[in-house]
């Protein structure tokens, strides 16, 4: 799996907190009351000036330094690559703009000896209609009113959540998501630079959500103990987000009554209070005959499978490439034989 479809998903996309959070940073603020999915917005944003990236950066080093990371080798591989630079091809930059888009959880119906077997796939693992290729023009045009302006995609470069933390769109959770207003933590964060000043400095204090002190729900739910009580860095190593999206068998600690998810997870999300009438917002990607779905299980893709799957799971991950087929083999016989 490349880098990029990685590091788009909610573990990995830039996970950084700096040691303290969640201790004393809470603002007040009690369980909101259930969001009317009518009035989900498409996408929220935010603006700092590229003067603040030296900011960042040391803000992160910092973090990395005094273990505000979550201690897992391959974690740590991917982040490390990660920070707050201007890329020598854009000298110009003068803003970064940190944009959160709403992705609902879709199904897929795989039907295994007559009978369809519904299987969830998370947000960040299916192609929206706001992506890569689209959003640039929704940055110009709508968030900086700057037809003109250039805009870089950053999004693979940057830690994510720490940038929008700072810049106002979002508070962390304690099972290290970011949630925004009006959209919860089912949103997908992407990065621009751009050319055009930033209109205003939207710096922002990092923040918890207040809920967060006197609630238990995602280290409840989560299935392998990865959410500590007792401080805001997950356990990165027992997340079943970082095992089924790269290949090798799972490890012994992940029990097949633990899988639900074609890929990542979503226990912590559909359990949070403050996903109440965002979480439900579902729709349907399609279904995937007998014959396909028993070519995956068997691991035997061929052109015309891949094709209709690319058709049906419109940007899953595995399908980018043949040689990461195995990994959607193996997670749909896990879900297959739960």
């Amino acid at each position: 799996m490349d880098r990029r479809d990685f590091l788009k998903s909610a573990l990995v996309a830039g996970m950084a907190l700096p040691q303290g959070l969640g201790r004393d940073q809470f603002r007040r603020r009690e369980f909101r009351e259930p969001v009317n999915p009518s009035r989900i917005p498409a996408y929220k944003s935010g603006i700092l000036s590229i003067e603040r990236f030296p900011e960042l950066q040391r803000e992160f080093d910092v973090i990395r330094k005094d273990g505000g990371l979550a201690a897992q080798k391959t974690f740590l591989q991917e982040v490390g690559a990660l920070g707050f630079s201007v890329p020598r091809e854009f000298p110009q930059a003068k803003s970064v703009v940190v944009v959160a888009t709403f992705s609902k959880t879709m199904t897929v119906d795989f039907l295994v000896e007559g009978q369809a077997r519904r299987v969830v796939i998370p947000p960040q693992y299916y192609r929206d209609a706001l992506n890569a290729a689209t959003l640039p023009a929704v940055v110009r045009g709508d968030i900086l009113k700057s037809p003109g302006a250039r805009v870089v995609d950053v999004t693979e470069r940057v830690p994510l959540k720490l940038l929008a933390a700072r810049s106002g769109l979002g508070r962390y959770g304690r099972n290290n998501m970011i949630f925004v207003d009006g959209l919860g933590s089912y949103c997908v964060l992407w990065a621009f630079l751009t050319d055009a000043p930033a209109p205003e400095d939207s710096w922002t204090a990092l923040d918890v959500l207040e809920a967060c002190r006197h609630c238990s729900h995602c280290d409840r739910a989560c299935p392998t103990d990865c959410i500590p009580r007792g401080r805001f860095v997950i356990d990165a190593g027992r997340c079943i987000t970082l095992y089924n999206e790269n290949d090798g068998k799972f490890p012994n600690f992940i029990l097949p009554s633990m899988h639900h998810a074609l890929m990542g997870c979503l226990r912590c999300q559909t359990r949070c209070p403050e996903n109440r009438g965002i979480g439900e917002v579902t729709a349907s990607l399609g279904e995937v005959s007998s014959e396909e779905t028993q070519k995956i299980l068997d691991g035997r893709p061929d052109d015309a499978l891949l094709a209709s799957l690319r058709r049906t799971l419109a940007g899953f991950p595995p399908l980018e490439a043949a040689e990461l087929f195995p990994i959607l083999t193996r997670n749909l016989r896990a879900l297959v034989r739960a």
